[in-house]
């Protein structure tokens, strides 16, 4: 399939944010985490190329995440209408979440939403997440849950997701999924392997039929600043140049 690039029609600050919202499915494709062509990834632009208007980049609806490309993103406004020619439609219903999620948090530069196996899975146990692995702690540390009220495509969920969201970056979307809130593209999807580990542990774990132990309760005080220690100050950026090097050997189709 062809998709004219749009590297010399919008601005470098926008080419560079729809390389790196590309990379970030073609990563989630890679490690598994993909539900052939449903769930989003939706990347705000910033004001300096939105001129303040609330746009946001997403999947043209059809494609397969291993399929995307820095071209083939579609801009939506907040009603998810397209805000340029493409051939490809959006997924209202999708973009319900996300919408939401981007108008509660200004700050939010990315919104990252999964139906992975291990995410589903833990997000039908009653109880959540389990402190019982390390990178549990992070989850917990800024976790919370929204009840399952159908496939989202009624605008007035919406509030309520909001309120349960509130100021944490990890939403567990109960019988539904996982979904990550990230001051960039890169925080969004380190939350989102982090996120899927945990679940994945877990769910190892309760199917090994031992008793659990679980972390000491005190530990999860004071995560933010650990987190600030183990990625050396730089946040996810300590791993992302490492992914990009990843796609560039495996995928580098991303960039087109």
């Amino acid at each position: 399939m062809h998709i004219p690039s749009l590297k010399e029609v919008v601005s470098a600050e926008e080419w560079a944010l729809r390389c790196e919202l590309a990379a970030c499915y073609r990563l989630v494709a890679a490690y598994g985490w993909s539900d052939l062509v449903f769930t989003h990834i939706s990347a705000k632009l910033p004001d300096s190329v939105s001129g303040g208007e609330h746009q946001f980049l997403i999947n043209p609806y059809g494609l397969m995440f291993d399929e995307i490309t820095a071209s083939s993103l579609v801009k939506v406004d907040m009603a998810c209408n397209k805000l340029h020619d493409s051939p490809f439609p959006v997924n209202p219903a999708g973009f319900v979440i996300h919408s939401a999620v981007h108008e509660a948090r200004p700050e939010a530069g990315c919104v990252l939403h999964t139906h992975s196996r291990a995410g589903v899975a833990v997000s039908a146990q009653k109880h959540g997440v389990l402190p019982i692995s390390q990178q549990s702690t992070f989850v917990l540390a800024s976790l919370a849950y929204h009840d399952y009220e159908g496939v989202a495509f009624r605008p007035d969920e919406k509030p309520r997701l909001q309120a349960d969201l509130g100021k944490a970056n990890y939403l567990v979307l109960r019988n539904h999924g996982l979904l990550t809130v990230g001051r960039t593209v890169p925080d969004a999807f380190l939350s989102m392997y982090t996120f899927e580990n945990t679940c994945r542990i877990q769910i190892d774990a309760l199917a090994g039929g031992s008793e659990l132990t679980q972390v000491d309760p005190r530990i999860l005080a004071g995560m933010a600043d650990v987190m600030r220690v183990a990625t050396a100050g730089q946040g996810a950026q300590i791993a992302w140049p490492a992914q990009l090097r990843k796609l560039e050997r495996l995928d580098p189709g991303y960039k087109t």
